[in-house]
């Protein structure tokens, strides 16, 4: 996944402040960030006066973490390979990781039938289906991880093929002898 330059900014940014310039009026939430300006989370008033034409992405809250819905991100972004959840009848995914229950071990026995599990590559959270990861963030950092273990795997071939012909034969003349045969000098007479 080649990461579009606003992505650090969308999975670093603190949304649901309050908006410094629309205190005083409702829908004042910081909870959109525009992909073209690439800074600090916004409210309504302030998309339709400084964001109006710009691609923007609107973030929603589900059980206190951020989620954004798929139909708004997934033409600026590959999105696949995340869990996606329905909240309000939307389907919508998770930005950043999310804390694992304290109940949840995902190696521990239960009475229930067993059932295949998956987890999120990154951080192991428990997924309800066969998906990779369970937010954003978490395929972030799995694509990257993914990414400098290829480039140590290609610079180790590298560093293989360069020292191949360098190494002396394995096989000398010497070789061939038994082993476990002293081999010394005769003694003086």
């Amino acid at each position: 996944m080649e990461e579009p330059k606003w992505l650090e900014g969308l999975l670093r940014t603190n949304f649901f402040s309050i908006c410094p310039r629309h205190r005083e009026t409702p829908r004042n939430e910081c909870n959109m960030f525009c992909l073209s300006c690439q800074n600090a989370a916004f409210c309504f008033y302030c998309r339709s006066s400084f964001h109006i034409d710009h691609p923007v992405l609107q973030i929603r809250r589900s059980s206190y973490h951020d989620v954004v819905r798929v139909s708004e991100i997934e033409n600026a972004l590959d999105i696949r390979g995340v869990q996606t959840y329905v909240i309000n009848s939307a389907r919508v995914l998770f930005l950043n990781e999310r804390p694992q229950p304290k109940n949840s071990s995902h190696g521990a026995a239960s009475s229930t039938p067993k059932t295949m599990s998956y987890f999120c590559e990154t951080c192991c959270r428990t997924l309800l289906d066969p998906f990779r990861f369970c937010s954003l963030g978490c395929k972030v950092e799995g694509m990257r991880k993914n990414k400098e273990e290829e480039e140590e795997r290609l610079r180790k071939e590298r560093q293989q093929e360069t020292h191949k012909g360098t190494h002396p034969p394995t096989h000398t003349s010497n070789s061939r002898r038994r082993k476990g045969i002293p081999h010394r000098a005769p003694f003086a007479s």
